[in-house]
């Protein structure tokens, strides 16, 4: 029986061994990125996708006149959500927010200074969460525990400065752009043709808002979407 060896140039083993190497290399790199990554500090876009519910945020820095209607609208549909209070508003409009919190909706923070904090030193944005937070807390006797950054601008150190303050830093996977006055249906397509579950959904307390909020409503709760806050998607 004859044994025969296949002889391949020395120089076809060097590449092998070249292109071997280079492949551990960046497989490495990709794990070591995958690591990395996963332990950054994100903020939070959506919820537990295996419910469907969606989270209605509304962030409130500004104005109060369309407010009480759409605290009827969600009365009116056994709906409670997220309200993020700006520290300064909240602080010309303690009635309100009690309202809000009487209500049955979930109070959290969105700074007290609606600013862009990453344009912030660390301290003077970590105070800035902090008083917010003490107001809140003033005037509904309990500590909020989201915190939805101005703008939604944020880097590593603002969420792991939120984070030590004892908050979960929220931000949103469904916008109604309801700022930019989009009109109604933009609006309503926005969140119903995106739905999706587990989303967080970013409102504000404009007239486009609560003119689209009926129809919104309507139109998720016949997708079978359960409409709730932020807090309940997260569990």
């Amino acid at each position: 029986m004859k044994i025969y060896y296949i002889k391949y140039p020395k120089k076809s083993i060097i590449i092998i061994i070249a292109i071997i190497i280079i492949a551990i290399i960046l497989l490495s790199l990709l794990v070591n990125r995958a690591i990395t990554t996963f332990n950054v500090n994100d903020p939070i876009y959506k919820g537990d996708t295996n419910d469907k519910k969606i989270a209605f945020a509304c962030n409130v820095a500004w104005g109060n006149e369309y407010i009480p209607k759409m605290l009827n609208i969600f009365k009116e549909n056994n709906i409670k959500i997220t309200f993020f209070f700006e520290g300064q508003w909240a602080e010309k409009n303690p009635d309100i927010v009690k309202k809000i919190a009487t209500d049955g909706h979930e109070i959290a923070s969105h700074g007290y200074t609606h600013v862009k904090y990453t344009q912030w030193s660390k301290d003077k944005y970590a105070e800035d969460i902090k008083k917010s937070g003490d107001i809140l807390e003033k005037i509904c006797g309990v500590k909020p525990k989201l915190f939805a950054p101005p703008y939604g601008d944020f880097n590593d150190d603002v969420v792991k400065t939120a984070e030590g303050l004892d908050y979960k830093v929220i931000l949103w996977s469904l916008d109604t752009i309801d700022w930019s006055n989009p009109g109604i249906n933009n609006i309503i397509d926005r969140v119903v043709k995106k739905a999706h579950n587990g989303a967080i959904v970013l409102m504000h307390p404009t007239k486009g808002t609560v003119e689209a909020l009926p129809t919104m409503i309507k139109e998720l709760k016949e997708k079978g979407y359960v409409i709730t806050n932020i807090s309940d998607i997260l569990k």
